[in-house]
């Protein structure tokens, strides 16, 4: 399949190839729901039509975008370090029940005040326990990948047991926290809807992290760590300081969304409280190489298309299903973009021959 010669071009090929990847994934998608007999109009115009068909699906869609973005860049941050953080979704829940505690138990501050400690305490929450891992995979040699999936299932556990027993709301029929207070509450972004300040927030982290990444030492530093240890090693820095502070602040940004979950939307934590989030940011900083900016748009995408895919099964009688097959191509082909080049005939840079997108995690 030809594409216009100028987007075969290298410098377009950083944005074109993520692109013809989710093209392609549609395509393939299209071709599942016509040999099921269904039709595919109907199907990818009510999967639009949930995600932006109106001001509320638009402002919902956005809702699950803020997650997203933060937990996208929690991903990529360690990318960049040369660390796979799959403990995002354990970080996040840390950043929850921080959050969540300082949100009813602190009593009789101001909502100027209260509402920053408690962010500030689901960030913290989720730095600290996104530290532990990296601490122990400088000083031990230990996987960042077993030791947060580990990691995962200990604060999920934790989590479930101080909802349902220290922390647990006796006046209420299900086990949840008690709600937060008022002063601990993210404002609404726009009244009537559920769109609240924690998008904001998770757009200026982008900025944040860009910055931290390409205007400081210490992100200079971590960038180098990731992309060559020995190097890094032979010009002085000390890797196991830029293991923990990269592996702290990408805990940190899942702790952020934890706590936006619990102060902006649910306002207590409910003991069945399942995000998913963490595990989707893989694919999310993948899909935008991690690149911090790249988050953005592939952090709506995965929003719409998970916000979309309710409307999508009602109007063309379609298993929700799809969706999840739909974004499983979208990896495969963003994971070998040799595929996506053969289809499309376009040729890769010899002189810059793809790498490993998470290169340096598993050294």
């Amino acid at each position: 399949m030809n594409i216009p010669k100028f987007l075969r071009k290298m410098r377009y090929q950083e944005f074109v190839i993520p692109l013809l990847s989710i093209v392609t994934s549609l395509i393939i998608g299209a071709i599942i729901i016509h040999l099921s007999g269904l039709n595919v109009f109907r199907a990818y115009q009510g999967l639009w039509q949930g995600a932006f068909g109106k001001p509320r699906a638009i402002a919902e869609t956005f809702v699950i975008t803020t997650p997203y973005i933060l937990t996208g860049l929690a991903v990529a941050f360690g990318f960049k370090c040369g660390l796979f953080n799959i403990g995002v979704e354990g970080q996040l829940y840390a950043g929850a029940v921080s959050a969540a505690f300082i949100g009813y138990a602190l009593r009789g501050l101001p909502h100027f005040v209260h509402l920053p400690i408690a962010i500030i305490a689901g960030i913290a929450g989720g730095a600290v326990w996104g530290a532990i891992p990296g601490y122990l995979k400088a000083k031990t040699g230990g996987h960042e990948v077993i030791n947060t999936i580990m990691m995962n299932h200990i604060m999920i556990k934790l989590t479930d047991y101080l909802v349902k027993n220290p922390m647990h709301d006796t006046t209420a029929s299900i086990p949840r926290t008690p709600y937060i207070l008022d002063t601990a509450y993210l404002p609404k972004l726009i009244p009537g809807f559920r769109l609240h300040w924690g998008f904001i927030i998770a757009l200026a982290a982008v900025f944040l992290i860009y910055f931290v990444l390409y205007k400081t030492t210490t992100g200079f530093e971590i960038r180098t760590v990731g992309l060559n240890q020995n190097a890094a090693r032979y010009a002085g820095m000390n890797i196991t300081r830029n293991f923990v502070i990269a592996m702290a602040i990408s805990g940190g940004l899942a702790g952020m969304a934890g706590a936006n979950e619990v102060l902006g939307l649910n306002y207590n934590l409910p003991a069945a409280f399942i995000s998913g989030y963490g595990f989707d940011a893989i694919a999310i900083a993948l899909l935008a190489k991690s690149n911090p900016f790249g988050i953005i748009p592939s952090a709506i995408l995965w929003a719409a298309l998970r916000n979309g895919a309710g409307l999508m099964q009602i109007r063309a009688d379609i298993s929700i299903d799809l969706i999840n097959i739909i974004q499983a191509f979208v990896i495969m082909f963003i994971a070998a973009p040799t595929i996506v080049r053969w289809i499309y005939r376009i040729k890769a840079d010899k002189a810059k021959a793809d790498v490993v997108l998470t290169k340096g995690w598993g050294k």
